[in-house]
């Protein structure tokens, strides 16, 4: 058997047939016919990923001995009115790190302190976050610098 490859001839029974239609359903217009093909996008999502790995993260900055013996006072002053029953309102300049890749970038919160977590060198605030509702805790190694009246002298005398 000889295998042609014109499709006059393979289909020649039924190319002069005419086109068939549905008894049932009305035919959709070429509109309608392009519109449900029209919401497939091939690359989707493509734009999404360019813009990610374009946007641009920041990295950690690592503080100086000074700052960082700033930091501990600011810090160690704060536990001392928490044990007096205070809970002082602070502005914190913290490193947050990004969810999509390596980095991150430095945001400033003022917030009620709750309690200080030494062992785990934690800051707790009284700013509940999640459905659980727990109480947001500042990573000490992330916090940048910490402001506000009650610690605004320490900077000062430095």
């Amino acid at each position: 058997m000889v295998k042609n490859n014109d499709a006059r001839v393979v289909y020649a029974d039924i190319f002069d047939l005419p086109h068939w239609r549905s008894p049932k359903h009305t035919p959709m217009s070429p509109y309608e016919r392009a519109a449900q093909f029209s919401s497939f996008n091939a690359l989707e999502g493509y734009e999404d990923m360019v813009g990610e790995e374009a946007r641009i993260v920041g990295e950690q900055e690592k503080l100086t001995e000074t700052e960082m013996e700033i930091l501990n006072q600011k810090i160690n002053l704060i536990a001392d009115v928490l044990e007096d029953g205070h809970h002082p309102i602070l502005t914190f300049t913290y490193f947050l790190n990004d969810r999509m890749k390596q980095g991150g970038s430095y945001v400033t919160m003022t917030e009620r302190v709750r309690k200080i977590d030494p062992v785990n060198r934690k800051i707790v605030l009284y700013k509940t976050v999640g459905t659980s509702q727990r109480y947001m805790e500042l990573d000490m190694d992330k916090i940048k610098d910490i402001s506000g009246d009650l610690v605004s002298h320490i900077f000062e005398s430095a």
